[in-house]
């Protein structure tokens, strides 16, 4: 059992970090307008370390004027807290808060058999938001324990148009100067990444080598008892190096020397779930088919090559595909849409957006097409997933090309990336 004046300690340290807050200007994030403060549901916002999840709950309360109470369990202090100590911490909160409507909870999958508690909280009425980096450990006792009692929020690094708010640059306006501004923030963004508090550090490098760790060592491997920890974490260096790519299990387990295909599926499903890598499934109008064959691709572009010992450097293509996977992920989110990637023997669709079995639209990705036989590559993908996926909306994304073209029957929509990540429709 903690020590209750330590404790107090700590949540009133916590308490004037919160406070802090309200001096710092934060942009407006799509995912608050998400967050029910009225729900009797919890509010259960998911995604990767220092995405900013913390900071949306926060602004989220602040802007409704409610009354709250917060606690956050990713501090060393709170690191033998359990099940057990969670009354006494209500007891706390209510001796330095006073009386509250709503309850926030950060990282709170660090206590085990939160959930019980966060029950009897709602049985009561209190309005609770949660804050998570651990997909499986909260969806999973989420789905057993709170059955139709949450609401899931999940949250990435910042949008393009979210940076371009933290940078002070409009993303409209049709003049030389904002367009030659925003199209140079979009080559800061893809070379940066979305992590706000990127934007306050001097060592990107640093910064990020030390949010990777962390993600490796706390968030997985402590919590799922990893024993081959040299494997695993060379595992992930390597698909971060690697990222996109398609993940072939006994390759890996080959060449990792990690024992066997289903060591390297479940090792890859740990990084997933700790939101580190996204996977993508392969389309196909049979639904067994779209198990098999998944892509990887890093959360945010950061991952790619500010680690040290990090090699991918400055591809910009692989960079801008993760880019609009990204973005396009956050859409299909918003929308209730999924996301697939099309191949055949002869070419690849990059994207497929689907409604059930209907594909929506249909996305290539190229840095440059200027060469002839790269456009034609890429082209001949979109064509593809024309036949393939009976699909008529096609786009072809790139850095800097904007042009409407008829191929074979088909209309294809070129556009510069800057330009697409702002707008608002398919």
């Amino acid at each position: 059992m903690i020590n209750i004046r330590e404790l107090e300690l700590v949540i009133a340290d916590q308490a004037e970090e919160l406070e802090l807050k309200s001096r710092h200007y934060y942009c407006k994030r799509y995912e608050e307008e998400l967050i029910d403060l009225d729900s009797p549901q919890a509010q259960v916002v998911i995604g990767v370390r220092r995405c900013g999840k913390s900071t949306l709950c926060y602004t989220a309360l602040r802007n409704a004027g409610v009354k709250f109470a917060y606690v956050n369990f990713d501090d060393e202090k709170l690191a033998i807290v359990n099940a057990d100590d969670l009354n006494s911490i209500l007891e706390v909160l209510y001796k330095i808060y006073g009386q509250f409507t709503h309850l926030f909870l950060d990282e709170v999958q660090n206590v085990e058999g939160w959930h019980l508690f966060v029950n009897r909280l709602l049985r009561r009425d209190m309005r609770i938001l949660i804050t998570g980096s651990n997909a499986k450990l909260l969806s999973g006792e989420l789905s057993t324990h709170l059955t139709g009692r949450h609401h899931v929020i999940n949250l990435f690094p910042l949008s393009f148009s979210e940076f371009c708010d933290c940078t002070g640059v409009e993303i409209s306006g049709t003049t030389t100067e904002k367009l030659a501004l925003r199209r140079k923030a979009f080559d800061d963004y893809m070379k940066q990444g979305g992590f706000p508090e990127l934007m306050k550090v001097k060592s990107h490098r640093d910064y990020i080598n030390d949010l990777t760790g962390n993600i490796l060592q706390r968030d997985i491997e402590q919590r799922f008892s990893i024993r081959h920890k040299m494997a695993f974490e060379n595992l992930a260096q390597h698909l971060m190096n690697e990222a996109p790519t398609l993940l072939q299990y006994c390759a890996l387990s080959d060449s990792l020397g990690l024992g066997s295909p289903h060591t390297a599926q479940k090792y890859v499903g740990y990084i997933n779930q700790a939101y580190l890598l996204l996977t993508l499934h392969k389309y196909s109008p049979k639904s067994r088919q779209r198990l098999v064959g998944d892509k990887a691709y890093c959360v945010d572009v950061a991952f790619m090559d500010k680690r040290y010992d990090a090699f991918s450097g400055d591809n910009f293509g692989w960079r801008l595909e993760t880019i609009v996977f990204l973005e396009l992920k956050r859409r299909c989110l918003r929308e209730g849409l999924d996301l697939y990637y099309l191949s055949d023997s002869r070419s690849e669709c990059d994207f497929i957006v689907c409604s059930g079995n209907r594909a929506v639209a249909a996305f290539q990705v190229s840095f440059d097409i200027s060469a002839a036989k790269t456009r034609q590559r890429e082209i001949n993908g979109l064509l593809m997933a024309a036949r393939t996926a009976r699909c008529n909306n096609l786009t072809l994304i790139t850095d800097y090309e904007y042009e409407d073209i008829e191929v074979g029957g088909k209309k294809i929509k070129i556009r510069p990336a800057y330009e697409w990540v702002l707008a608002k429709s398919w």
